[in-house]
């Protein structure tokens, strides 16, 4: 095997999720819902050429053999962001592999749409159940690697005899690039959805803070309509005062008006 090769596609991947990463600051659906629109469309367009590259840089695995991995970001975007990208990605690597013609076009579209549909149907049972986990992860890529299977089967015995040597490795890279590549996603996704709960949670405890703060006001003007409300009855009763009567002396205190007794 050639481990130049399998270097360049661990860094495409790499370079995938880091660009993944971003799209998630760029496109942010509580500071611009209209902008996190277009998160899909560019993940979509982005992984199409991720894929279209791999389908180029295929990695050799001894003895001429080649093996590429082109339905990994198919199969990756659609799992982990949503169907519509996975639909742009795949729409454009399948005319990308028509476009280049030769034997093997229509299985390979054939085998790039089925990845799509499969990792559609794993993204939704994976939404039933919470998230995207690893169970859900190695399921997909052992799907897309039956479906690989199928792709050279419809070749024939052609098909069959280029699929034999390379079948140990074709399982091994789906299940490390779908497999486990898929939880860094998920750990992306998992990453923003508890940033924006804590980002929910701190405008939550200022609303609370603002609110008890509104609340003391209020008991604050409460007392002070209560003591207008005393100074106005003492205005009053003075109003009123038609003798002069003093209240009990207290102590040492020299001796005050009784202004309830005096307004009698």
């Amino acid at each position: 095997m050639d481990y130049h090769h399998v270097v360049e596609a661990a860094g495409a991947i790499a370079l995938g999720l880091i660009f993944y990463s971003y799209t998630w600051r760029w496109f942010d659906a509580q500071e611009s819902p209209r902008r996190a629109r277009w998160r899909p469309l560019v993940n979509g367009v982005v992984f199409a050429l991720l894929a279209i590259l791999m389908t180029k840089s295929r990695i050799e695995v001894g003895d001429g053999r080649f093996i590429d991995p082109r339905l990994i970001p198919l199969a990756l975007v659609t799992l982990v962001e949503s169907s519509l990208a996975g639909a742009i990605a795949g729409a454009i690597t399948a005319a990308y592999r028509l476009w280049l013609g030769g034997g093997g076009a229509v299985a390979g579209a054939l085998g790039i749409v089925a990845t799509v549909g499969a990792a559609a149907a794993v993204r939704a049972w994976a939404r039933r159940e919470g998230g995207v986990g690893f169970r859900h992860s190695l399921a997909l890529a052992i799907v897309v690697y039956a479906i690989t299977w199928g792709t050279f089967l419809i070749l024939g015995r052609r098909g069959a005899a280029l699929f034999a040597p390379v079948w140990l490795h074709t399982l091994v890279l789906y299940v490390v690039g779908i497999g486990l590549v898929a939880r860094l996603f998920g750990d992306v996704v998992a990453g923003r959805a508890a940033e924006a709960a804590r980002r929910d949670a701190a405008q939550l405890r200022a609303v609370t803070l603002l609110a008890r703060a509104a609340a003391e006001e209020a008991k604050w003007i409460d007392r002070a309509r209560e003591g207008g409300e005393r100074i106005r009855d003492i205005v009053a009763r003075m109003n009123r005062i038609t003798q002069v009567e003093e209240a009990p002396q207290i102590g040492a205190l020299p001796p005050i008006l009784d202004i309830k007794k005096s307004s009698e």
